[in-house]
């Protein structure tokens, strides 16, 4: 069983090669929407792993389709550049905002540097417990019996809460977090119904808010929190407005997608593979493995951009300096070639960390443990109290070329008898 035989609008139900080779753009927001990229993308593997395309809204790109030359391309910054964006959009250009994820060394390890200690392993192990009880009382407060959108009431509340903590941000107003990290990450094939103003407009007002919190803790002793941590550290203290502003929604948004999703993804891979489920109940030992089988199974963020410094060689194509280069995490996971059964959800794989939906080299999600703990703590508690979790409708997804999101899964929770 594979996701692409899932439902009827499926890749198994699209023919992608009614598309001219030349023609393909899989940039385009409806297609993951649907579910269409997954054969869309088989083909590109199989095909012409590095493709070149044009799309309307973002101009000509290459995608690179193979585990292998994402591996190559994410590891190599001297030709492959981080700057000006990790999105296939140009920045407007009165709305520069820089973030360190989208900036090359030496920069880049400073500031990345600045903020880690809020996730190291010491901070990630402090927090476990506090994590363990909010996940128990959301867990808790569910409708036992009677359908609800596992999205909103657990994977964004408890997302949310966690983000909320990082940022020592009121507590009380911490849906602000979740809304301004889906601003952020809308764009041109995005259903959001809102205009580029508009959009610049809520992301001025999130760095407003921000601001007030910064010059704050700037007058108070040093804390792990992440605001603390760059308004206390030399790097970043006298950023300008628009580089905080980068900074700040690059940690809410990286906060935010990949465990969302990846709490939501596992519920759906586990219904839709549920031979996996019995498994996981038979010994519940498989969880941390499973954790890093569902974050490549539902790979959140699709892919991550390099620019060309440089005329590179690659799969036979020559990527021209200055060319845009996506790297499409979302492919390489599911790359037959390096994957046994990519197709598969296995909660058993065998080395299921060396997926790429973190990245590679330095610009590796710095808080992949987080999201780690947050998705084994929740499954871990899953299974002290629900006998199954039932998906009572079809899910709906994001129309993001960008973000692998689900925005509604409609569940049953039965209670262990």
């Amino acid at each position: 069983m594979s996701q692409t035989a899932t439902k009827p609008e499926d890749a198994g139900a699209f023919d992608p090669y009614a598309i001219p080779l030349d023609e393909i753009d899989v940039a385009r927001g409806h297609y993951f929407q649907n579910q269409q990229h997954w054969a869309l993308f088989e083909r590109l593997r199989k095909e012409d792993p590095v493709h070149y395309a044009v799309n309307e809204d973002v101009g000509p790109y290459w995608s690179i389709t193979r585990y292998e030359d994402i591996v190559a391309v994410d590891t190599n910054h001297k030709q492959f550049s981080s700057e000006p964006s990790i999105g296939l959009g140009d920045i407007p250009a009165d709305f520069q905002v820089k973030m360190f994820i989208a900036m090359d060394q030496p920069k880049h390890d400073v500031q990345r540097k600045a903020v880690t200690p809020a996730v190291s392993p010491p901070a990630v192990a402090e927090l476990e417990p506090l994590i363990r009880e909010r996940v128990g009382k959301v867990l808790d407060s569910l409708p036992v019996g009677e359908p609800f959108n596992w999205v909103e009431k657990v994977s964004i509340e408890i997302t949310t809460q966690m983000l909320a903590t990082l940022f020592d941000f009121p507590f009380e107003e911490r849906r602000k977090l979740t809304y301004w990290s889906d601003i952020a990450t809308s764009g041109p094939n995005n259903a959001m119904d809102m205009t580029q103003e508009e959009r610049q407009g809520i992301l001025f007002e999130c760095l407003q808010y921000f601001l007030g919190l910064y010059n704050e803790r700037k007058e108070l002793p040093p804390r792990n929190d992440f605001i603390s941590l760059m308004a206390h550290n030399p790097a970043m203290k006298d950023m300008p407005p628009l580089e905080l502003l980068g900074n700040l929604i690059l940690l809410i948004v990286g906060g935010n997608d990949t465990t969302r999703n990846s709490m939501s993804g596992g519920v759906l891979a586990l219904h839709q593979f549920p031979e996996q489920f019995a498994k996981l109940k038979a010994d519940p030992s498989l969880i941390p493995n499973m954790v890093s089988e569902i974050i490549r199974w539902q790979t959140p963020l699709a892919f991550m951009r390099r620019t060309a410094l440089e005329d590179v060689e690659l799969g036979g194509k020559t990527i021209k300096k200055g060319d845009k280069v996506a790297m499409w995490y979302v492919s390489g996971n599911r790359d037959e070639t390096v994957i046994d059964r990519a197709d598969e959800f296995l909660i058993d794989r065998p080395k299921a960390r060396q997926h790429l939906s973190f990245g590679f080299g330095i610009h590796r999600c710095m808080g992949n443990r987080v999201g780690e703990m947050q998705v084994r703590i929740l499954w871990e508690e899953i299974l002290k109290r629900f006998d199954r979790i039932e998906v009572v409708g079809e899910p709906k997804r994001l129309c993001s070329a960008f973000v692998m999101g689900i925005t509604e899964l409609s569940v049953v929770v039965h209670p262990k008898v």
